[in-house]
């Protein structure tokens, strides 16, 4: 790992019902591997809770959360990216991070995220099956593997596929 990397930020976007597994098992591999996570929300309120129930705690509003502060950004699923992609903040964040070359990644449902953000275009991405088309349609080749990689963009389609995402996610932070 860089020396310049290690400690630094990465941004999981947390909104409720969040996919438990893909997201906590990302804040804590993020944790073990030097680096620290925080919950960006689009503040809305203060606590969120997953698909069953377990409570997160947002730690900074993304209209007040800097993309100079993260070196990337990790889009959890579950039907959180639904609410999410309806959020202007959120859409501005992810997509300044896009454009500032930072490491974006999304997995199950949370390309969606990325296609209100409109970062998609000419991508190569997978994503959980039933928003396949919805990321053609953003201009995306989709790619039925557990992840994808396309320079700063790493996608996966479903929990399962999280010990290849997070693989991946740490590969492009070393």
């Amino acid at each position: 790992m860089k020396a310049e990397r290690k400690g630094g930020k990465l941004a999981i976007l947390i909104e409720d019902d969040y996919e438990d597994h893909e997201l906590w098992y990302p804040y804590y591999r993020l944790i073990e591997a030097g680096f620290a996570p925080e919950f960006v929300s689009p503040g809305r309120k203060e606590e969120y809770r997953s698909k069953h129930g377990y409570p997160a705690q947002s730690d900074v509003k993304a209209e007040r959360a800097s993309t100079k502060s993260y070196l990337g950004v990790i889009v959890p699923g579950g039907f959180a990216p639904d609410r999410l992609r309806r959020s202007t903040a959120i859409n501005e964040f992810v997509r300044k991070m896009f454009e500032e070359g930072k490491l974006i990644a999304a997995i199950c449902h949370g390309p969606s995220v990325l296609i209100s953000a409109n970062v998609l275009k000419g991508k190569k991405c997978t994503c959980f099956p039933a928003i396949k088309d919805d990321v053609m349609n953003a201009g995306a080749r989709y790619i039925d593997e557990e992840v994808v990689i396309d320079d700063n963009l790493v996608t996966s389609r479903m929990p399962a596929d999280l010990p290849a995402f997070m693989r991946a996610v740490l590969t492009c932070l070393d």
